[in-house]
């Protein structure tokens, strides 16, 4: 399971940090769980969020594999809420979409624009960690447009005011002047 944090700092949204949250080494689901819902938490707790974005439950072939990738959703969502920060979840091609201008972008493409995005070198092992960094620049993009859950905790953080719907890519060029070379 992927995660990925970034600062919106305008006009500029800057990494902060991604990685992926190792679970293969465990055979208990139940410990499984246990393990995301520990690490959010701390992730929430050092950098103190103020929304968490997540990729909503997509339909797939395999009934299990969906019960599992939802019940590790609903224990990211829960520590989320558990600390009062609204939520904000995202389709698949959603995030593809925002991110690349593609909604069928592969795992590839999303990881090489979020590389070109933030000037990262090296592509990362394990492309969970772009994939959650992914949602997190789309949550961005979004902004304003993004319905945030949360119970009271909407009503006790402040309202941004919802800018003009924009596509990536001219959020991308509004926001890097610098990246423009001519052709």
């Amino acid at each position: 399971m992927g995660y990925g944090l970034v600062a919106v700092r305008r006009p500029k949204v800057e990494l902060i940090q991604f990685g992926v949250i190792h679970l293969s080494k465990y055979n208990d689901h139940a410990l499984k769980l246990q393990k995301i819902f520990e690490r959010v938490s701390g992730l929430i707790d050092e950098y103190n969020p103020d929304e968490v974005a997540l990729e909503a439950p997509f339909f797939g072939k395999n009934v299990q594999s969906m019960l599992k990738l939802g019940r590790a959703q609903g224990v990211a969502m829960a520590a989320a809420l558990s600390r009062s920060i609204p939520i904000a979840e995202y389709a698949p091609r959603k995030i593809k979409q925002s991110v690349t201008g593609n909604g069928n972008a592969s795992k590839e493409q999303v990881a090489k624009m979020l590389m070109s995005l933030f000037a990262i070198q090296e592509l990362p092992k394990l492309l969970d960690a772009t994939d959650a960094l992914a949602v997190a620049v789309c949550h961005h993009f979004q902004a304003g447009k993004a319905e945030l859950t949360a119970g009271s905790a909407s009503a006790q953080r402040p309202q941004t005011k919802p800018r003009r719907a924009a596509s990536s890519w001219e959020s991308f060029l509004k926001e890097n002047p610098d990246r423009i070379k001519p052709a």
